[in-house]
């Protein structure tokens, strides 16, 4: 699958900014690709902790992962200075059709899309599909997106047959935690997140998926802050070669 770009004037450094749970903001080629973006203070039950990311400024592509309030927030999509094309996964485009989306591309695993320099390529995800009980389900997806760098983001997932063959990568940026002590299946926790930077065997290795959203009634406590610490040291146990780099949200690094 293929599609004309709509690329920048001029060439972006690599570079990728975590902006807390899942939105990380990825500068590669002159696109500058957002995923999962969640803006606002409160989505769904959750409440965030810490400031609103802004200041984005324009953004060329949104990646979708699946449809779980968390990842998918569309008051989030409207708050987007630029009307960017949204890649998705398939049956996803109904509903972001309805909310007056209409530059969509949906994929399935496997499936890519060319943007100018930067092709997106459609990868599996060990998670839930639905948004909500009784709903549509929808085959939740992770992204590799690759230009004069790769990266690997993994939405939400649990570990998966196959995870190996998606890297190397530059780097892969990997849930570690939730908005609860207690993770369900699809999931990764500091440990299995480890054993999945062991598979794909990225350069660098950043922790996400924690520290931003509490559910009602839980404490900020351990749980809330030291997945990230708990990961670097498990990759340091099973993926010496890794590095791990740490990030606040709104912090970046150069790819």
């Amino acid at each position: 699958m293929t599609s004309a770009a709509r690329p920048r004037s001029g060439q972006l450094a690599p570079r990728a900014t975590w902006l807390g749970h899942a939105t990380v903001l990825i500068e590669l080629g002159r696109l500058r690709l957002l995923t999962d973006p969640v803006l606002r203070s409160r989505v769904a039950h959750l409440r965030r902790r810490g400031a609103n990311p802004r200041g984005l400024g324009l953004v060329d592509v949104v990646l979708l992962s699946h449809l779980h309030y968390d990842h998918l927030d569309l008051p989030s999509l409207r708050m987007l200075q630029s009307t960017p094309r949204i890649v998705c996964p398939a049956g996803a485009g109904t509903l972001l059709a309805r909310a007056g989306f209409r530059d969509v591309a949906e994929l399935r695993p496997g499936e890519s899309i060319q943007l100018g320099a930067v092709r997106v390529e459609a990868t599996h995800a060990e998670h839930g599909g639905g948004r909500r009980p009784g709903g549509p389900f929808v085959e939740p997806l992770g992204f590799l997106v690759r230009g004069e760098r790769s990266v690997y983001f993994a939405g939400d997932t649990d570990l998966f047959e196959g995870m190996g063959a998606l890297g190397p990568v530059d780097a892969a940026f990997l849930p570690v935690a939730g908005y609860s002590p207690k993770l369900g299946p699809g999931h990764l926790d500091p440990r299995r997140a480890a054993q999945a930077a062991a598979l794909i065997e990225p350069r660098l290795a950043v922790p996400i998926h924690w520290g931003t959203f509490l559910a009602p009634f839980r404490r900020r406590g351990d749980w809330f802050t030291s997945p990230p610490e708990r990961f670097a040291a498990q990759v340091a146990e099973l993926a010496p070669g890794v590095e791990v780099r740490v990030l606040s949200p709104g912090g970046s690094l150069a790819l």
